[in-house]
């Protein structure tokens, strides 16, 4: 129960933050999370409702990232491990005990997949006034992948467009 409080408490801050944000004439253009030992930054508007960890329902001959299917409120979303996905490496499976700080970010619901990305740390919400400097992708980086940004420290994070991602064939396929 006490994890749902904080929960709630946590959406109602963030919300807060974007009305903030809004009024302000500040753009928040990112959801900020950690995935793994890299930095993303979500487009809020591709970007859908975030979850508390939930372990999903196993499903069979599917690609290591594919971890199952949830429930989340009423829905049923298909659960990836995004630092798996995005690295194309197995990562060590956590135990629920060290899932504490993990989310479900859901894409949006315009985006027509129900799909939920577990993601182990959200950061918050970030700017373009956040960063000092930022890279094009490679050239031979997948199409989901955007520009690379640098903060203040040093620190690097990866843009993903949630849309491209949501049409690429090797994310729809989940079949091993």
């Amino acid at each position: 129960m006490a994890n749902r409080d904080a929960l709630r408490a946590f959406q109602s801050r963030l919300a807060g933050r974007l009305q903030a944000a809004r009024s302000s004439g500040v753009s928040a253009s990112w959801l900020a999370v950690e995935a793994g030992d890299a930095k993303f930054l979500f487009p809020l508007g591709h970007a859908g409702e975030i979850f508390p960890w939930a372990p999903p329902q196993p499903v069979p001959y599917t690609h290591p990232w594919f971890l199952g299917v949830s429930n989340l409120r009423g829905g049923l979303y298909g659960v990836v491990e995004f630092a798996g996905f995005a690295t194309g490496r197995r990562t060590t499976a956590a135990t629920d005990a060290a899932r504490t700080q993990s989310r479900l970010v859901a894409l949006n619901e315009l985006l027509e997949v129900n799909c939920a990305l577990l993601i182990d740390r959200l950061i918050g919400l970030r700017g373009v006034e956040a960063f000092v400097a930022t890279q094009p992708p490679a050239e031979d980086a997948p199409a989901w992948m955007g520009s690379t940004y640098t903060d203040e420290a040093g620190e690097q994070w990866q843009e993903v467009n949630l849309q491209a991602l949501s049409q690429q064939p090797h994310f729809l396929s989940i079949g091993a």
